[in-house]
């Protein structure tokens, strides 16, 4: 614990407070929608089709958005970046308080939540940067941690929405996010710079990283991981009514402890690959993901639920993992590799309950769907162990 301690005290903590505080509202705000999805259901009158992509269009709207936000926490820094996302966050969930009716409006609002997701790239460098680099892995785990607002909306907004109209929902998280804003301009230093001076170089380092295979790879396992988090937490209230016949309120609370799981969870991933190296930490963690995805389905109600906080606790250790390699192999592009990384694994987020309830659709069941995605996890573990077993310095192997 001294240790830990130490190296929070080596940087800025502040900046790291406000870094954790503005991805943790910001992912209440992205799974907004996911969180509301049995009543929206209703409200709406929407079927399973239109459901599900009103829960996953604000995932795919932050996998844009994130390579965007990338960009400009390196070119015109972290904080101002990270300013202009709370500000849109505001004025969407103020729009849907007050003018979204009907499911058009609907789909616009949830893929303009988007913007949310993309905080991601703008609060990691905004905690990496005020640490030196050891403590990268620790650092970027915590202010990672943040997805820990996951478990708030999942908790919180069920339980608002059974009392008031989803509207209202919007704007008592419009409240939230005024608060949050005001909160990170005072912690965070308007002295934060940022990596990129002009557009030119911004550009020479874009294409520097698309040329490199290792950041291909990265993006997979981290679609993976991260992924696989985000999409499960948001498509479970969907799957423990319709398979468990869960209420609302009962199935936003197992949601809400898959999510503590996996944001609790998330910096001990990056500390542990600090020390035994991330590699060799992924190698133990897919298979865990894989078979826990396989047995979400359970014919016990409690034994699905218990591989439903293994999945996710899981997943949460392998962000902090995947992140920790993306900071030790991209140290002078971290906000733009952020960005990349982070738009990926917010891809695999939109894919995932699209392709849950895109079987659904065809065979009335969603365990084929989550069979397919141990079937992904698989392949990515597959390229650790070829990875682990090369004799050569991986790294260098495959950036040439």
């Amino acid at each position: 614990m001294s240790e830990i301690w130490h190296i929070l005290k080596s940087g800025h903590w502040p900046s790291l407070a406000g870094a954790w505080l503005h991805l943790t509202v910001s992912f209440m705000v992205w799974l907004l929608v996911g969180a509301m999805s049995i009543p929206l259901k209703a409200a709406l009158q929407l079927n399973d089709a239109q459901i599900a992509w009103l829960v996953s269009l604000p995932l795919l709207g932050g996998a844009v958005l994130r390579m965007v936000a990338g960009w400009g926490a390196d070119w015109f820094g972290a904080r101002p970046a990270a300013v202009a996302i709370l500000v849109a966050e505001f004025l969407v969930l103020c729009w849907g308080w007050l003018g979204v009716t009907g499911y058009g409006d609907a789909v616009v609002f949830a893929a303009c939540l988007g913007v949310a997701g993309a905080s991601f790239a703008v609060a990691l460098p905004t905690a990496g940067r005020a640490y030196p680099p050891p403590a990268q892995g620790l650092v970027l785990g915590i202010a990672a941690s943040g997805n820990i607002g996951t478990v708030l909306i999942f908790f919180l907004a069920p339980c608002w929405a059974a009392t008031m109209d989803w509207h209202q929902v919007c704007g008592m998280m419009a409240g939230v996010v005024a608060l949050t804003l005001l909160g990170f301009m005072l912690a965070v230093p308007g002295a934060t710079s940022a990596s990129g001076t002009h557009t030119v170089a911004w550009w020479h380092h874009a294409v520097r990283l698309i040329r490199r295979r290792l950041a291909y790879w990265v993006c997979f396992l981290y679609a993976i991981t991260f992924g696989g988090f985000v999409g499960l937490c948001s498509v479970l209230p969907l799957l423990l009514h319709d398979v468990y016949q869960v209420d609302a309120v009962q199935a936003g609370t197992v949601a809400a402890l898959c999510g503590l799981m996996g944001s609790v969870i998330r910096p001990v991933g990056g500390y542990v690959a600090d020390r035994r190296g991330g590699l060799r930490t992924l190698y133990y963690v897919l298979p865990v993901i894989a078979g826990a995805m396989v047995a979400v389905i359970s014919p016990s109600r409690t034994m699905a639920i218990v591989m439903m906080v293994v999945a996710t606790a899981a997943m949460g250790f392998g962000n902090g993992v995947v992140f920790q390699l993306v900071a030790e192999w991209f140290p002078q592009d971290i906000g733009l590799a952020s960005g990349v990384v982070g738009a990926a694994g917010a891809v695999g987020g939109f894919l995932l309950p699209i392709l849950i309830g895109m079987m659904k659709g065809l065979w009335g069941s969603y365990e084929l769907g989550l069979w397919l995605f141990a079937g992904f996890t698989v392949c990515a573990w597959g390229t650790v162990m070829v990875a682990l077993r090369s004799d050569r310095s991986f790294p260098v192997e495959l950036s040439s």
